[in-house]
């Protein structure tokens, strides 16, 4: 599977220009891609503001990313403010080539910044199965979180999608890899750059890691594509010679 981070600065609350930065940027990619990962908010930025700027699922981003995967012949996914029955939502959206749209909604929001008291927290994990890898997707803040993001699911790629800030790159850097670690799965982290209204900066970072923590990918702190690789059979054969999963702790998340 073929895998293109887009790593972009950020409109603030401005959906139009975002969508067109984007697809100046997807148009760029001169390869065959099977996913292309956008940042956390990525029509918005990280805002606290929803009931000004949130769309529906019936709005101009879902319609805009169903016309580029098809376009594409690829899938797309990044997170979106939604409003759906009076609530708020930060929800990532993984659209297929076909049309066929998954939801997450991001389940550990942001008390430092008040998203909790803003959003609708979500309750389920996903798993989506797309051209034979599964596939965990997550959002930002997400990743302090290893319970959740525990393969009890035998899901080949943990996903997350982020507005990271500068100060913080450090964390984002190390439990990228340890998720990837103690996982043993290929994970890649999309993260912004650029400032935001707020005066937060960001520094990208954006990584892929294969299922022992070998990056992938070079960092980089500018708006940049990157290209990954994943292959299947490497990991399941490292799964088979260290079967360290099969020690994992029974839970159930509530």
């Amino acid at each position: 599977m073929k895998i293109a981070l887009m790593q972009s600065s950020l409109a603030w609350e401005n959906a139009e220009t975002n969508r067109k930065h984007f697809e100046e940027q997807i148009s760029g990619i001169n390869e065959d891609i099977d996913l292309i990962v956008l940042p956390e908010m990525f029509t918005t930025g990280f805002s606290m503001k929803p009931r000004d700027i949130s769309e529906t699922m019936d709005g101009e981003t879902v319609h805009w990313m169903k016309d580029l995967a098809k376009a594409k012949d690829a899938a797309i996914t990044g997170s979106v403010i939604i409003t759906e029955s009076g609530h708020f939502y930060n929800r990532l959206l993984f659209v297929l080539p076909s049309g066929e749209i998954y939801t997450y909604d991001k389940r550990h929001l942001f008390s430092l910044a008040g998203e909790d008291r803003i959003y609708t927290k979500g309750t389920n994990r996903l798993i989506i199965d797309y051209r034979g890898f599964k596939i965990c997707p997550l959002i930002c803040y997400d990743l302090r979180f290893p319970v959740f993001s525990r393969n009890t699911d035998h899901f080949d790629l943990l996903l997350y999608v982020a507005n990271w800030p500068k100060p913080r790159m450090a964390a984002w850097d190390i439990l990228l890899q340890a998720r990837a670690i103690e996982n043993m799965c290929y994970t890649i982290g999309v993260n912004r750059v650029g400032e935001d209204n707020n005066g937060l900066e960001y520094a990208g970072h954006s990584q892929a890691f294969d299922f022992i923590g070998n990056p992938l990918t070079t960092i980089s702190e500018k708006e940049t594509v990157l290209i990954a690789t994943l292959e299947k059979g490497p990991m399941l054969e490292v799964r088979s010679k260290l079967p360290f999963l099969n020690d994992r702790d029974d839970f159930i998340i509530l």
